[in-house]
């Protein structure tokens, strides 16, 4: 097999593939007598790798489930060698050899030699010798804070006269080297300990979701300490073939990861779908964490079915975390998801002020999850590192694969969207305007209203060192209305975002006529009121015709179903104030229901006497009930717990195929069960013993999800006692 070209050597793309490095390199001739054993030989090499010893506490590792040595780069670590015989500075050389990957290499990074130095020197590899007795040496062993990260391979290579001889192979060794927010070289170093805790060490979050008028939260698992899970995140490179040498830079292995956590076009992690047909699958709702599908993916080699954006952006955040790399998941209320790619969002609707689908191509996400990376950007000006917006839900091409980001946020307040990668499109989906236009039978189109303040309404992500929320909008954008965000808009359209009409000024006249509605808070499964106002501002007498339309819909904001449909006409006098109101029953929206539960109205009303039309649509999220969750016996690391799972029927039907999940990471390993019906009103318990193994603040997370019901989550919050030393 020969290789053409500049590339005289085979691609190195999978930490998972190897081969050895060789135990002699004689050159020569060598004497008859030669015996390597009459040289320093090694006979135990000891890494210091359970989670108490100090190479673990020291690096922040030492809660990984893994027997391994696991080290951050840039920081130094301890190892101790057993020789043969002592070992004597001035006339024996030995140093110590990490490799990755096939035909490592020294200038790519995947063969490393570590030098025996007398003093460690800054931001490179080296090796001191610390102790110096009897038959061991302890060295203290420092890596590049640019060193590839992944899974190395160690040896230790003892020089003879005649050549070098190594130690073999032994997988007792293997040394896990991982990004470092500690270390002020590292191009992921984040200075508050606050925030390392939330953004790196924490293994529990929480997702925001639902509506901007009614935001509802819930925890997740990110687990990235679990068995098997860093092995998974490296897989994830392997299977994208990312070389191994691009591995030490967390713009591409963030930018990689956008494109692997979703299955279209990689063979990726999960398989999105948004029709709420979920055969042979997972729906994206029972989801509790990302632990289970990490590992099928990982056993399976196969993408796992199914995800929505929360569920890509919790597993992407796991992905990032266990590398290494500071990241939080956020929720953007009201995100366009701009076809075309121009700063508007364009809503057709008919003359009587129906929307029109054929026309209407843009959708807005009632909300949309994303995660934000922490990393510095040598690649773009100064000032664009901090928090990067990377998304892996597949929604546009990104040079030829669905992925996006990372994206520097603060060049998209600024609107500096010419800087790599896809700031246009992250710019849109918090900065489009609303344009309602009437597609008129005669062909034409006529702008009725311009609302620049919808989309991007809200962004939030979680608190540090708390389940609340925190509001981060003023980190993508300026306030509406003040004059950066104007100039930061004629920027972003200078760097060719595209805005085909000129909003400005072209509003229609404001009507003499105000209406607005409200939407009773509305429990699922019972009925509620929508109570439409009209205030007359004039002295004309008017006469009006409305139109009100319930729709199902999913959370992406395309429409599944109609369910209520009501015209009524109402007569205003002169500076008169009137209130309409409309019953929607619950028969009317409970068969249709998709699984977030939410329901879009549309209100339009005209105006007879000016032909002024008055639109106006608001979401309303039902509530729904939650899981409750109890536990007894003592809350000690070690000691058998019982955790009991209840889950009342709300309905007035049978739930069929009723499947509750329930995870907590380091307390319970992620376990589901089965029931075939729960008839109304009646409720089901399970019951499991576990045994915790992490101490401190800890949290259950359950979720059930049927045929008819989804979306039905419950937590609990622990606090696990250390066991006691005996």
């Amino acid at each position: 097999m020969s290789f053409g070209g500049r590339r005289a050597v085979p691609p190195n793309n999978s930490n998972a593939e190897e081969n050895d490095l060789p135990t002699t390199e004689l050159q020569g001739l060598v004497p008859r007598g030669f015996n390597p054993q009459d040289y320093l030989n090694v006979t135990t090499v000891h890494l210091f790798k359970e989670s108490w010893d100090s190479n673990k506490v020291n690096h922040h590792t030492d809660r990984y489930d893994s027997n391994k040595l696991i080290v951050r780069r840039g920081q130094s670590f301890y190892i101790q060698i057993d020789f043969n015989r002592p070992y004597q500075p001035n006339r024996d050389f030995f140093r110590v050899e990490y490799a990755i990957g096939r035909y490592p290499m020294e200038n790519k990074g995947t063969y490393i030699p570590v030098p025996v130095v007398s003093e460690l020197p800054r931001g490179k590899w080296g090796a001191k010798v610390i102790m110096n007795e009897g038959r061991s040496v302890q060295l203290s062993i420092q890596s590049s804070p640019e060193c590839i990260v992944g899974k190395f391979r160690m040896y230790v290579a003892i020089w003879t006269p005649y050549g070098v001889i190594r130690t073999r192979r032994d997988q007792e060794t293997d040394t896990y080297i991982l990004f470092n927010p500690w270390c002020e070289e590292d191009a992921v170093y984040l200075d508050d300990e606050k925030e390392r805790e939330e953004y790196v060490l924490n293994d529990i979050g929480v997702i925001f979701y639902g509506d901007v008028s009614d935001i509802k939260s819930r925890s997740w698992s990110y687990g990235q300490f679990e068995d098997g899970i860093l092995d998974a995140c490296l897989y994830v490179m392997d299977k994208a073939q990312m070389d191994l040498s691009g591995r030490g830079n967390p713009i591409k292995v963030s930018r990689v990861g956008s494109a692997m956590i979703n299955a279209k076009d990689d063979e990726g992690v999960l398989v999105g779908s948004w029709d709420n047909i979920y055969a042979y699958g997972v729906p994206p709702s029972a989801w509790t964490g990302s632990v289970d599908i990490l590992l099928e993916y990982r056993s399976s080699e196969n993408p796992v079915r199914y995800g929505q954006c929360w569920v890509f952006a919790g597993v992407f955040n796991t992905f990032l975390r266990c590398l290494g790399i500071p990241a939080r998941v956020i929720t953007n209320y009201f995100s366009a998801h701009d076809n075309n790619a121009n700063l508007q969002m364009d809503i057709f609707l008919e003359e009587d002020g129906n929307v029109n689908s054929k026309l209407t191509k843009d959708s807005v996400w009632n909300y949309h999850c994303w995660n934000e990376a922490w990393m510095t950007r040598p690649d773009l000006p100064v000032g664009f590192g901090g928090w990067q917006a990377v998304d892996s839900t597949p929604q546009e091409n990104s040079d030829g694969m669905y992925r996006c980001g990372p994206a520097s946020v603060q060049a998209i307040k600024h609107g500096h969207v010419c800087f790599q990668f896809d700031a246009p499109f992250v710019f849109a989906e918090v900065n489009s305007d609303l344009i309602y236009i009437t597609a008129k039978k005669d062909g034409t189109h006529v702008v009725e209203a311009v609302d620049t303040t919808h989309i991007g309404k809200l962004i939030v992500t979680k608190q540090i060192g708390g389940d609340g929320m925190m509001d981060i909008t003023d980190t993508y954008k300026f306030q509406e209305g003040q004059e950066e965000e104007r100039l930061a808009l004629e920027t972003a359209l200078m760097y060719g975002a595209k805005k085909p009409l000129n909003t400005e000024g072209i509003v229609k006249p404001r009507s003499d006529v105000d209406m607005d509605f409200v939407v009773e808070n509305a429990i699922l499964g019972k009925d509620f009121q929508v109570t439409i106002t009209f205030q007359n501002n004039s002295s004309n007498h008017y006469t009006i015709t409305a139109y009100l339309s319930g729709n199902i819909t999913f959370y992406t904001g395309v429409s599944k179903e109609e369910f209520k449909k009501e015209t009524f006409d109402v007569t205003l006098e002169p500076l008169a104030f009137k209130r309409e109101v409309v019953l929607i029953r619950a028969g009317e929206y409970m068969g249709q229901l998709l699984e977030q539960a939410s329901l879009h109205f549309f209100v339009t009303a005209r105006v007879n006497e000016t032909k002024d039309v008055l639109a106006k649509q608001k979401s309303t999220v039902l509530t729904i009930p939650r899981i409750v969750i109890k536990v007894r016996g003592s809350k000690v690391v070690g000691s058998d717990m019982v955790v009991t799972v209840e889950f009342t029927n709300p309905l007035t039907e049978p739930l069929e195929n009723v499947w509750i999940r329930l995870e907590g990471p380091g307390v319970i390993k992620p376990m589901r069960k089965m029931f075939s019906e729960i008839q109304p009103k009646s409720t089901v318990q399970w019951e499991e013993v576990f045994r915790p193994w992490v101490p401190g603040h800890r949290k259950l997370i359950a979720s059930m999800t049927s045929d008819s019901l989804r979306h039905v989550y419950g937590e609990l919050d622990l606090q696990i006692q250390r066991r006691p030393s005996v």
